[in-house]
């Protein structure tokens, strides 16, 4: 039985075969249903996990083409809102493997095997996600030279065309043309410091269709009245405009020789920032291949006065092109930067949730239309989380089945379903229960409970359809005539 959310989903789906097609939004359900277990596990029986085998195979099926449906049935969200925040940033997808090399697979920096996927996820600004929008794969086939072995001057001389940076700028691209398919909705493209590059900022400077919003990692040159001066101190000599605390969520370093200072260690803590913002012309760098002009653009800095000793100080310099004009514009700068985090926790369940870098194929080109399709799972997984936040009261049937709430309801409460659907928010956390949370003051389900609820949730619907009071009775099956 196939989930009525893919096949929603799967509405535009065109792999030139009506089988595909069908194979398609089965495996959907399927590797949906149950997303952190492997293939053959997640398929019934042996026949259906060779037909999943045969399908990542197939030349027709390719990243592109399975993302496809999923982006159309985004920009169809997309066009329902008055602001979207187009949220883009890249993630390693690791595919080390000592024991089984993948065939095409490039380098992630000389030691391990792998590639980028830079992905541009929709949010609402309220963090809900409305799907992909668009996404690449860069794949270093030749090998990758390390930042440190390359000169400054060298790295300004070559033209951004020639960088694996011009991804951000192909992104912003993809972003305009969004702006412009969609006139009513303002959209804005948010980045992290990855995208602080002059020709990003230097991109559209008539009409723009797009707004943008990015963190800059540069202390940059002024230009004008301010010659000599630099981005950060400027802003910094602004007055105040508001105080604020926010939460600053703990992290763990990747190696234990990590001594960049966004990547070290960090604990879970409060902080209580201050906001200045201002106006400011930035003064074009130097390139050999062309001639940039001055770019004036808006500045918000949040940073951390009286940091707890041996912690780094919160420090946030955004770069944008949205207004400034009062405290209260200023503040809505701040929460869209803020939920830029959320394409973090997407990259989190599609690794540790859908387990991609876990995938055993033998061919990066099998591999890729695979995670195509885990993508639409991590976002639906997303999805239901940030749902039941964003709008508690909704009836749960907007996102769930009947047989899916009552079965919960029933293991969980251990009574009958009421005749009235529960809310999206009860939902929720009933799910979130079987995936092991525990309901706390100021506490809300993450996404790790709940995906892990969600395939306790979908065996029990099961049950339900097959053995629950509302099952159809089942056909006996008439014994073979012996002759």
């Amino acid at each position: 039985m196939l989930a009525p959310w893919s096949q929603t989903e799967l509405a535009t789906a065109d792999l030139g075969d009506e089988r595909l097609d069908a194979r398609f939004a089965l495996l959907l359900t399927r590797l949906g249903e149950r997303p952190n277990l492997s293939i053959p596990a997640a398929c019934k029986g042996r026949a259906e996990m060779e037909a999943a085998y045969r399908f990542f195979k197939n030349e027709r099926v390719t990243f592109d083409n399975v993302l496809r449906p999923h982006i159309d049935r985004t920009l169809q969200r997309l066009a329902q809102e008055r602001t979207v925040l187009l949220v883009q940033d890249s993630t390693e997808v690791d595919l080390t493997r000592p024991e089984q090399e993948v065939l095409g697979a490039g380098t992630l920096d000389g030691v391990r095997s792998g590639f980028l996927l830079q992905e541009m996820q929709a949010f609402t600004p309220e963090g809900v996600p409305l799907g992909t929008v668009w996404a690449e794969i860069l794949n270093r086939t030749q090998g990758v030279t390390h930042v440190s072995k390359v000169d400054r001057r060298q790295r300004q001389a070559t033209p951004i065309e020639e960088k694996e940076s011009l991804r951000w700028l192909t992104g912003m691209r993809q972003a305009r043309a969004i702006a412009q398919q969609q006139p009513e909705v303002e959209c804005i493209c948010v980045a992290d410091s990855e995208a602080d590059i002059y020709e990003l900022f230097a991109e559209d400077r008539g009409e723009r269709p797009v707004q943008w919003l990015i963190r800059a990692c540069q202390n940059r040159a002024l230009q004008g009245e301010a010659t000599g001066q630099l981005l950060r101190e400027q802003v910094l000599a602004t007055a105040v405009l508001y105080r604020e605390e926010l939460l600053v969520r703990g992290r763990v370093a990747k190696t234990a020789a990590e001594d960049r200072a966004r990547r070290v260690n960090r604990v879970t803590r409060h902080a209580q920032v201050e906001v200045h913002a201002t106006t400011v012309t930035l003064r074009p760098p130097w390139r050999a291949d062309r001639r940039l002009p001055p770019i004036t653009v808006n500045v918000v800095l949040v940073c951390e006065g009286n940091p707890p000793a041996g912690e780094p100080p919160v420090e946030w310099l955004l770069v944008t092109t949205l207004r400034i004009d009062t405290p209260e514009a200023v503040r809505r700068v701040v929460e869209y930067y803020c939920v830029r985090w959320n394409i973090e926790i997407l990259f989190r369940v599609l690794k540790s949730g859908c387990r991609i870098e876990w995938r055993r194929f033998e061919y990066l080109e099998r591999i890729l239309p695979c995670l195509a399709l885990y993508l639409i799972v991590a976002w639906r997984t997303l999805f239901v989380c940030r749902m039941g936040r964003s709008c508690p009261d909704a009836d749960c049937e907007a996102l769930f089945e009947p047989s899916e709430w009552k079965a919960v309801w029933m293991t969980v409460q251990r009574e009958k379903p009421p005749k009235r659907a529960p809310t999206l928010s009860v939902m929720v956390q009933l799910v979130a229960s079987l995936g092991g949370y525990i309901e706390r003051p100021e506490s809300e389900a993450g996404p790790q409970t709940l995906w892990i609820g969600m395939q306790r949730m979908y065996d029990l619907a099961w049950g339900w359809e097959t053995f629950g009071p509302e099952a159809k009775p089942m056909r006996s099956r008439k014994p073979k005539s012996r002759r």
